[in-house]
């Protein structure tokens, strides 16, 4: 991965906060128990934020098996996608940030226009050097497959959202945004704050088997992001529902 791609995306990097926010809590608990209850108590037992290897193996293999099936399922989308590649080229940062958000529809949709709950998206984001920080490849030097899928639902950025109005399921859309649309002041991102960004985007519809497949995968990619930081996933997101 080149070295101005960013490591985690947005959603990743929250997770990794909150999971440091609850190791934190974790720490404070255990030493609470210790010292009420002596450290013969906790002889034995299994620490918090403790990491099981075979627990982070095991979802590993669940999430491996899951992709797969993802890229088996997601294949035409895949060949169709690629094949505007090329799109993903240097734009000029001082012109993306003045001319507010611009849309470039590279292949018109044949389903219903897209709203905030009816479609998954197929992705790749990059900044004006052409440096890509986040996509649904499953390597963005050399991409074989798709290893992603957004659901837009969750809620996505305002240039984002004014980019996608009018798209149609089934099109391909590349949208700029002038940074004040993007992130901001709010988060660094292609070198610095308020940056510009250039999406490549594909709407299809948020039916299933892929709506299931999508957020399967999803569990099972954040499954083994907490395993890996000793944390039960499923705990925590029984608790947020």
């Amino acid at each position: 991965m080149d070295e101005k791609e960013l490591k985690t995306s947005p959603k990743q990097r929250i997770f990794i906060i909150l999971i440091a926010i609850i190791m934190v809590g974790s720490i404070i608990a255990s030493y609470a128990a210790i010292v009420i209850n002596g450290s013969k108590g906790a002889a034995g037992s299994t620490e918090a934020g403790q990491v099981d290897d075979s627990k982070v193996a095991e979802y590993e293999a669940a999430y491996n098996e899951k992709l797969e099936e993802f890229k088996k399922a997601s294949k035409s989308d895949y060949d169709e996608f690629i094949g505007f590649k090329s799109e993903l080229k240097a734009f000029n940062e001082a012109s993306a940030n003045e001319a507010g958000v611009e849309v470039k529809d590279l292949k018109e949709g044949t389903g219903s226009e897209v709203s905030d709950d009816n479609y998954l998206a197929y992705y790749v984001g990059w900044c004006a050097d052409e440096s890509v920080f986040d996509s649904s490849f499953d390597n963005n030097d050399n991409p074989t497959a798709f290893s992603k899928i957004l659901d837009p639902s969750a809620g996505m950025i305002e240039g984002w959202n004014e980019g996608v109005k009018g798209m149609k399921l089934g099109g391909i859309r590349r949208i700029t945004m002038p940074g004040e649309m993007a992130y901001g002041d709010s988060m660094e991102i292609c070198g610095g704050y308020n940056k510009p960004l250039r999406f490549m985007v594909m709407a299809i519809p948020k039916e299933e088997p892929m709506k299931s497949m999508a957020a399967e995968l999803d569990d099972a990619y954040m499954r083994v992001q907490y395993a890996q930081y000793g944390v039960d996933y499923d705990s925590i997101k029984q608790n947020t529902e």
